[in-house]
């Protein structure tokens, strides 16, 4: 019989455990699974925000959007649209529910456990097809995952958590972890613009150095070195701007430092001016760098 087992929510950053179905299954297959979804849960920013594991009878669907995930177990042959349908609806009333900041600012795991009430009648509808009739639209579900198929964990993919051994590090094949970022603000266009125009001006600098290496074996390399640093730091930040990378505000950050480090090198060559120019230019790119943040869900996942 396909039906929904077990579902959670889960904060994304570290997995902290928010509310959860009550579970009373003893099937020792079951119970390994959810063992699974334990160590997944603590993963879940490693992975795209739509997912399905298989393990064995059961399969381990999840999606996460504005730094929540919403995870569940179902029997194999349940339904794909229907899981995500199920999980759809879980996020659209804890959305409602609660908001941002106490989802960010919770510490104590399952702090939102009255949510299990909406949780367990949720999963009732969703195993009793007949009982859901017209509450769900399953054209537009079936629309989405042909246009944007779940990404199909394998067990290997997951690290060692709670017991759950692995032999190899998460690979995505090719498939982008995430989705689009959010639109491209006034302020970040600026700081893009002045980002690539300091690293036009180091490029600039750094090729007249070596000009001037060839020409007076006395100059010193290391400065050809600090001004294309600079440049690459520059230009990092941009790519760094347009597209969504893993750590990406740790990235930022540190060529960011890269940035501060070659002109402090380069300080016998700039005066204060030209130093804090470029220095605040980098300064302005990482903070918009740490503003733009990915997108939850792709913009047509309006299931």
């Amino acid at each position: 019989m396909s039906m929904v087992l077990f579902a959670s929510v889960v904060r994304v950053r570290d997995g902290l455990p928010l509310s959860a179905s009550t579970d009373y299954e003893q099937d020792r297959e079951l119970q390994e699974t959810k063992r699974h979804l334990k160590g997944l849960s603590k993963k879940l920013s490693q992975f795209p925000d739509r997912c399905t594991l298989k393990t064995g009878p059961y399969n381990v669907n999840f999606t996460s959007a504005l730094g929540v995930g919403y995870l569940m177990v179902c029997t194999a042959n349940y339904p794909n649209v229907l899981a995500f349908c199920f999980l759809d609806e879980l996020q659209k009333e804890f959305i409602v529910t609660y908001d941002t900041k106490r989802t960010s600012s919770a510490v104590r795991p399952y702090s939102f456990i009255e949510f299990d009430t909406f949780i367990q009648k949720t999963k009732q509808r969703y195993n009793s097809p007949r009982s859901l009739s017209t509450k769900i639209n399953l054209a537009d579900m079936q629309t989405e995952i042909k246009l944007r198929p779940p990404y199909q964990l394998s067990p290997e993919e997951l690290q060692a958590v709670n017991g759950f051994s692995v032999h190899t590090p998460s690979k995505y094949k090719g498939i982008a972890p995430t989705q689009m970022l959010e639109p491209v603000t006034l302020p970040g266009i600026v700081s893009c613009v002045l980002s690539i125009l300091c690293g036009g001006l180091n490029l600039l600098r750094g090729v007249h150095a070596i000009e001037s290496i060839l020409q007076n074996d006395d100059e010193d390399f290391n400065y050809v070195i600090a001004f294309f640093l600079g440049t690459a730091a520059c230009l990092y930040q941009c790519y760094l701007f347009a597209y969504f990378s893993v750590w990406r505000n740790s990235k930022s950050f540190l060529a960011f430092a890269l940035i501060c480090l070659s002109n402090m090198y380069l300080y016998e060559l700039r005066n204060m001016w030209q130093i804090l120019f470029h220095v605040a230019v980098g300064a302005f790119m990482t903070l918009q760098i740490r503003l733009r943040q990915p997108l939850g869900k792709a913009p047509d996942y309006n299931v």
